[in-house]
């Protein structure tokens, strides 16, 4: 599988992200939350997703790039696992990571919040 992270997985129509919060299905494994919630796109990409880290905790827009990098490259070198899991099925999802915690923690920890929020996903998809 393709480990890139490219524009056509991303996920940038504002109706889009504004339906992901009105249906409320999340994920949490501290630091990481994922709301997500199926949907069907024009592409055949069969997840798209949005990284978000606020700017209320972390006012430096440099400390926001960080951790948005370090969540953009766990989910990068992570997503394989879902994407096989929706590709057997016949709808796509759309999601948002959102960066939960106030502090800045490392590359390691929120790689294995964001495996574990991953494999939570994965169980309630196949689980519909």
């Amino acid at each position: 599988m393709n480990l890139s992270y490219k524009k056509v997985e991303k996920l940038c129509s504002k109706t889009e992200i504004s339906d992901l919060f009105a249906e409320n299905k999340i994920v949490s494994v501290y630091p990481v939350k994922i709301v997500w919630r199926k949907t069907k796109f024009n592409t055949s990409i069969p997840v798209k997703s949005v990284i978000s880290v606020s700017k209320r905790r972390f006012k430096r827009a440099v400390d926001r790039n960080l951790l948005k990098r370090r969540l953009r490259e766990s989910f990068r070198k992570n997503k394989h696992s879902l994407y096989q899991t929706i590709q057997n099925s016949n709808y796509q999802v759309a999601m948002m990571i959102i960066y939960q915690s106030n502090e800045k923690l490392p590359f390691l920890e929120i790689e294995q919040a964001l495996q574990k929020a991953l494999q939570k996903l994965i169980k309630k998809l196949e689980n519909l």
